[in-house]
């Protein structure tokens, strides 16, 4: 039986971690709300993007080069995006459950779509490269074994569009030089403080499915956002080609941009979450050593009472 003096101690180092789980839980929570304001203020530009996109792609459906050309996938370059640090509950080991999942079984990565029809590789020829965003994705891939062709760790908090524009370039020089037949980008879509999902989105070429799916979930009231968008007629000028290779590399730094704020969120808010656990089970940690404290203090009161009355009658 532990002695009182080490319970005690325990008491105290356990109030001590207390003292720093709930702190850690004001500052991400703080940090979580930053988060999610950044992500609702891209909303507008992110509808705008979105309407211009699919009007301009219904009234130039035969324009399919550039990023718009569809090949038979036989390389993969995938971004992920997770933390540089831990204490943040599943955030992490979910973005790399999904990242193994999709490295050992990569059926969906092999499609691609043009309309309706699809493009589906043989799965043997398939190659994955990585982009990662953040030291606890990049550990994953590497003991994946695949290779990484760059890595943004330092990437500040709340980043800036500027921020991601060295990522864009990479991945839309890389798809147009064919280096690559497809790029994916790995994120975690915030939902609430409570729950949070890891998502798999296609950004080249550019699918109207997976964009109308991403901007559909930036909001529950998705059809407040313009997703059905009457059919518009555009004149363009000097041509089509000029205005589609205007627009496509700002929608696509978007999208890296929106995944990397969402990302953000979801990982303040699993932070907190964890760290509210972390404050809850430390108290109720330290009301039990108190309790087995108490118990102690008491037993052995009892037994110097006990002693004390076993002496006076021996003496008398």
């Amino acid at each position: 039986m532990a002695s009182t003096r080490d319970i005690r101690r325990r008491i105290k180092s356990v109030g001590n971690t207390q003292k720093i789980t709930r702190a850690m839980e004001m500052v991400s929570a703080a940090k979580m709300r930053k988060s999610v304001a950044s992500v609702l203020a891209i909303r507008p530009y992110a509808h705008a993007a979105w309407s211009v996109l699919t009007n301009l792609s219904r009234a130039f459906s035969e324009y399919r080069t550039g990023l718009l050309e569809v090949r038979e996938v036989k390389r993969v370059l995938a971004v992920a995006i997770t933390s540089n640090k831990g204490l943040c509950g599943a955030f992490n080991a979910q973005i790399a459950k999904k990242i193994r999942e999709e490295i050992f079984s990569p059926e969906k990565l092999s499609i691609n779509r043009i309309g309706n029809k699809k493009i589906i590789s043989d799965l043997k020829d398939i190659e994955i490269d990585f982009i990662t965003i953040g030291k606890k994705g990049e550990n994953v891939v590497r003991k994946a074994g695949k290779n990484i062709i760059a890595s943004f760790n330092d990437l500040a908090y709340l980043p800036q569009i500027e921020d991601v524009r060295s990522i864009s370039k990479l991945v839309m020089d890389d798809y147009l030089e064919k280096k690559y037949d497809k790029v994916v980008v790995f994120y975690t879509d915030y939902v609430s403080a409570m729950s949070q999902q890891t998502k798999v989105r296609q950004l080249l070429p550019i699918s109207k499915i997976d964009l109308e799916k991403q901007i559909a979930e930036m909001d529950v009231l998705a059809k407040e956002y313009g997703l059905n968008e009457p059919i518009r007629e555009y004149k363009v000028e000097p041509s089509p080609e000029t205005v589609l290779e205007y627009i496509f590399p700002r929608l696509i730094e978007m999208q890296i941009y929106h995944a990397i704020l969402e990302s953000n969120a979801s990982k303040e808010s699993a932070r907190m979450m964890a760290m509210r656990g972390a404050t809850e089970a430390a108290g109720e940690m330290k009301e039990d050593l108190t309790f087995a404290y108490n118990q102690i203090r008491q037993m052995k009161i009892t037994q110097e009472i006990a002693e004390i009355s076993a002496g006076r009658a021996a003496l008398e």
